[in-house]
């Protein structure tokens, strides 16, 4: 278990570095970003599926999208979804959005208590209810400060659970449907990379660093995915869970340290009521691994 925490705070780690690496590539565009990350990904989540053997899976689910073409059509939203996020993840911090994004990813975990509680009838906790009120609490200040809330916000906190939805509806396992969203990306994203302004060898000797800093964005993003995934896999669920909410403070801190987004005296009362709302969620997390720890139920 202490090697899937270790994977699982490091791919955190990771996810934020690239957070910030995305400033670095300037000139580069955000969805040039972007489409670096999936035509640098897609090879290195094959080389994790082979590890795997998880290709049967991947021919399986590729035989069902022939022969079904309701699946092909959920699949290509699930990557539609899928890129979505994956473009505002680099595409925010290069246009100063990298604190409202980091603040939708905050919001994620309370969006989805309440779509399990709606959708799937999951019973929310007492302390569940309590972070609930806390984040709307936050939220509503938002609203009465500027009568208004940041679409990137939006797009994060709202924006995932449809994509999560499609995946448990789907019924396929992390490994197939990553590969299949990569794959239904990479046209995309090449076709993005071949249709700016200024062409794609000009770019590279208007600034040669990018012969190396590319490689190493690509090599970074794939270790954080690798770390991600093989952590999914070593740790229980609920650990994982827990876990997962060190991305979010790390880019926040990312985007109000080192990329110097401002906050007014005002949005804090949007940010600490969201805050004391993870606290909730996490200390009830961590109440949860204690007593199944105690149990015997973990390892």
């Amino acid at each position: 278990m202490k090697q899937g925490i270790a994977l699982s705070v490091g791919a955190s780690f990771l996810f934020a570095v690239i957070y910030y690496f995305a400033t670095v590539l300037e000139p580069l565009t955000g969805s040039e970003v972007f489409a670096w990350r999936i035509v640098l990904g897609l090879p290195t989540l094959a080389l994790v599926i082979t590890q795997a053997q998880r290709w049967n899976e991947i021919k399986a689910n590729l035989f069902r999208l022939c022969t079904d073409f309701r699946f092909f059509l959920w699949l290509l939203l699930s990557a539609f979804l899928f890129g979505t996020q994956t473009w505002l993840f680099v595409w925010a911090p290069v246009h100063q959005k990298a604190l409202d994004v980091s603040l939708g990813y905050f919001l994620l975990p309370l969006v989805m208590v309440l779509i399990g509680h709606i959708f799937y009838k999951e019973k929310l906790s007492r302390m569940q209810w309590l972070a609930v009120a806390f984040a709307a609490a936050g939220v509503l200040h938002e609203f009465l400060r500027v009568y208004s809330f940041s679409w990137a916000t939006a797009l994060v906190a709202f924006g995932y659970p449809p994509y999560f939805m499609l995946r448990r509806y789907l019924q396929i396992g992390s490994l197939p449907a990553l590969w299949f969203d990569f794959s239904f990306l990479l046209f995309p994203a090449i076709y993005l990379l071949y249709s700016q302004d200024i062409g794609l060898l000009a770019r590279f000797a208007e600034a040669p660093r990018f012969f190396w800093q590319i490689p190493l964005f690509g090599l970074i993003s794939s270790v954080a995915l690798v770390g991600y995934l093989s952590a999914s896999r070593l740790l229980p669920l609920g650990l994982f869970g827990l876990l997962s909410y060190t991305e979010p403070l790390l880019l926040f801190w990312v985007a109000f340290l080192l990329l110097g987004e401002p906050i007014s005296a005002q949005e804090w009362w949007t940010y600490i009521p969201i805050w004391i709302a993870v606290g909730l969620l996490v200390t009830e997390g961590a109440f949860n691994v204690h007593r199944d720890w105690r149990a015997g139920r973990l390892q």
